[in-house]
């Protein structure tokens, strides 16, 4: 099976979020999630964002708080909207290839498939606050 772009930033999505579960290493989350998708290697792409979120989440988290509402902390965040607010920051602030627009729009995508529509929303709101407004479309 060849892997599409979208199917990478799923990939990273579940090993951050077995990251974020368990007492396990990047590489160790990797191997599973690549066990689960019946594929012998990561894709460099896929290496590159778990390793690189995971070591940076602590700046991603930093940047992320002043986003959410009087009231909200990361903490109060299911794992699910912090791991993918953390994979759709990072594709914004530190991937200058991916344009922010379609990085923010990937992880509404996956937003799809693991959570629901007031978090849609919300992840929405949050990342658009990493866009400049005069980006071109």
């Amino acid at each position: 099976m060849t892997l599409t772009r979208h199917n990478i930033r799923e990939m990273a999505f579940q090993s951050l979020f077995l990251l974020s579960s368990t007492e396990t290493d990047p590489e160790t989350a990797l191997q599973q999630v690549l066990e689960q998708w019946q594929q012998t290697q990561a894709p460099d792409y896929l290496r590159f964002l778990v390793n690189s979120i995971w070591e940076d989440k602590t700046s991603l988290d930093q940047q992320l708080k002043p986003c959410l509402k009087t009231g909200w902390s990361l903490e109060r965040l299911s794992r699910a909207d912090l791991n993918l607010l953390r994979l759709g920051l990072f594709e914004i602030t530190k991937s200058p290839a991916i344009p922010d627009k379609v990085a923010i729009n990937e992880t509404l995508e996956l937003v799809n498939q693991y959570s629901d529509q007031d978090s849609k929303k919300f992840i929405n709101a949050i990342l658009s606050n990493f866009v400049p407004e005069s980006q071109p479309e």
